[in-house]
This record gives C-alpha cells, sequence and structure tokens, in this order.
C-alpha cells in the first residue's frame, strides 16, 4: 500500500510538471514597433552661400627710406599718425644736399653765361652742349638728394611703424618708416575653378570679422586674377572694402561669403540627419505609407542653423523620421507618435 501511494504522487507530479511546460511553451511573446516622430520636408530656394577666410591688407603699403646711408636730424611723425600725400616725415642730414644747391646755383650761372655766347656764336656748339649736359644732370642730382634729405610721404595713409629715432644713423637695414593706405582696404581670396564663370568684377560680398562680431560689412569684387592654379584649381580674387571711417585694419581676420544665386532643394532638420561613424556617410530614414521606413543615403549642402540643405538622396514631400532612430533598420515597421 505504501508503494503504491508513493507512485501515484510522483505519476501526478510528472502529470502536473507536464502541464506548466505545456503552459509555458504554448505562451506568446508580443514585441512592440519601435516608436518614432517624423516630419514633412520640401524643397525651397536656398542661397548658395560660400564663405571664404582670409585676411585684411592694406590697399597700399609704402615703405619710406633715403637712398643711401645718413644720420636722421629731425622725425616729424609718430606711428598711428594719418598723413596726407606731400606730408614731410623726417630731415636727414643737410650737408650733400647743401653742397648740391651751391653746385647747381654755379652751374646756372655758368649755363647763363654759356648761352648769351652760344646765341651770338661766340662759343662752340661743343661747348655749350657739354655745359647744358652738366647743368641737366647738376638738376637732376639736386632734385634727387632734396627728396632723400626731405622724406615726404607719398600717399595719404596712417604710419604703422617708426623704425628709428632723431640722431640714428639710418644704416638701411629696415625702411625708416611704412606708411599704409587702409581706404579702402583688400581681402584676397581663393575660389574653386568651377565657380569662375560665376565670379563678376563688380560682384558684392559680405563681409565679417572676430573684432565686429555678427556686424556685415558690404564689399565688392575688384580683381579677378586670369589664372588657375594647376595645382589646387582655384584662382585668385580681391576684394575691396571702401573703409571710409577706418573700421577695418590690416592683419584682422575675416571671412568673405560670395552668394552664387538661388538653386530650389529640400531642406530636411538636422534632428533627422545620422552619421555613419567611420564612414562618414550621411543618412535619414524615410517612412514609406505602409508604415515601414527606408534607410537613403544624402549629400548634403549649406548648413542653415537647425536645417541642412540636401543636395541629392531626398525627394520633396517626403516624410523622415525625427526621433527614435537608434532602434531602427531598413524595412522595419513603426509606429508613429505626436
Amino acid at each position: 500500500m505504501k508503494t503504491f501511494n508513493t507512485l501515484l504522487i510522483t505519476a501526478s507530479a510528472i502529470i502536473l510538471m507536464s502541464c506548466a511546460q505545456k503552459t509555458q511553451n504554448n505562451q506568446q511573446v508580443v514585441m512592440e514597433n519601435p516608436k518614432v516622430t517624423v516630419t514633412t520636408v520640401n524643397a525651397e530656394y536656398v542661397s548658395q552661400l560660400q564663405v571664404y577666410p582670409t585676411t585684411i591688407e592694406a590697399d597700399i603699403v609704402n615703405n619710406i627710406a633715403p637712398q643711401s646711408a645718413a644720420r636722421i636730424s629731425k622725425i616729424y611723425v609718430e606711428i598711428g599718425d594719418k598723413v596726407e600725400a606731400g606730408k614731410t616725415l623726417a630731415l636727414m642730414d643737410e650737408v650733400n644736399l647743401e653742397k648740391a644747391r651751391l653746385q647747381l646755383i654755379n652751374d646756372s650761372i655758368e649755363f647763363g653765361r654759356i648761352e648769351q655766347l652760344h646765341q651770338i656764336g661766340a662759343t662752340s656748339q661743343s661747348d655749350y652742349e657739354a655745359m647744358t649736359l652738366k647743368y641737366d644732370v647738376t638738376k637732376k642730382t639736386y632734385k634727387n638728394l632734396l627728396e632723400n634729405t626731405i622724406l615726404k610721404s607719398p600717399i595719404s595713409g596712417i604710419v604703422t611703424a617708426r623704425n628709428y629715432d632723431e640722431g640714428d644713423m639710418y644704416a638701411m637695414a629696415q625702411p625708416l618708416f611704412v606708411i599704409q593706405k587702409i581706404n579702402p582696404v583688400k581681402m584676397l581670396i581663393n575660389i574653386s575653378e568651377s565657380k569662375y564663370s560665376q565670379i563678376k568684377k563688380g560682384m558684392e560680398v559680405d563681409i565679417t570679422t572676430d573684432a565686429y562680431g555678427d556686424q556685415v560689412f558690404k564689399g565688392t569684387v575688384d580683381l579677378i586674377y586670369p589664372t588657375i592654379n594647376s595645382m589646387t584649381h582655384t584662382f585668385p580674387v580681391e576684394v575691396k572694402f571702401a573703409n571710409k571711417d577706418l573700421t577695418l585694419r590690416p592683419g584682422m581676420f575675416a571671412r568673405v561669403t560670395v552668394n552664387y544665386g538661388d538653386n530650389f532643394r529640400v531642406v530636411v532638420p538636422d534632428r533627422a540627419v545620422i552619421k555613419q561613424v567611420g564612414s562618414g556617410e550621411q543618412y535619414v530614414y524615410v517612412l514609406n505609407e505602409d508604415g515601414t521606413v527606408t534607410y537613403s543615403v544624402v549629400e548634403l549642402g549649406r548648413r542653415m542653423g537647425d536645417r541642412y540643405e540636401v543636395i541629392s538622396g531626398l525627394d520633396d514631400n517626403a516624410t523622415v523620421v525625427l526621433t527614435g532612430q537608434t532602434k531602427l533598420k531598413n524595412g522595419i515597421t513603426v509606429d508613429v507618435v505626436k
């Protein structure tokens, strides 16, 4: 009897375990679709802007120095002074100039005497020509010494360097002064050869600088170089800005923005764009009518705040996934939430 009871208990346990196993095996796990938010993208006119970093330069730079070594007698300007064309900057030692002046007076008198004799035929033609030549050389010598003794500015501008003091011996190692004309200023940018036909002289461009933040200055294309660099496939373009109030200064870092016109392109929010690590590929997920998503590689153009211009890879009026992309793969069904 005891044996029978033991067998009955064992059989019951097996039956119960079997039933439990059957119930477990029949249980179905319900998988939820990934939840995403979406938006519809549209095409619009997008300005084709290209930004070129550059450095502001003076329109003209003059290095002022005498022709030969001499002692500096007097300096009349300092760094930062505004000077007009013809302004006296410095006076060099005048000994040689005085000698040339006396020689000029003497030759002038001698020439006048020879000329009177020549008019009445009292001197030979060769003597007259020799004296004429000597007098011309003396005048040119005096003029040259005058220009190199009383140093004057050839342009209107600002004194940006003074490398000597009064009493110094100018030794021709570096210029005595540097004068820069900074109204206008110029900037040199290098543009891709693909844009050569789109750049025209007189085109208006925008100029921004670190020094003035978001303030935009209006410049123009002043010079287009006629040849293309065969190594970089770019060509130089010179941009000028009037700079009437001398706001921009040589040496400032600047950015020149050129507008190449408008293109009608699809624009997509930056949140929809996924960057493939390693390959550099960029893509979006497009929602299909059947509720599935498709992986679409896109070529992006310029960024405009929190949006990108799409050059290729996305159709107008397409619906793209904004959030929830981490759980997606090509062809998967999704649930759209608001």
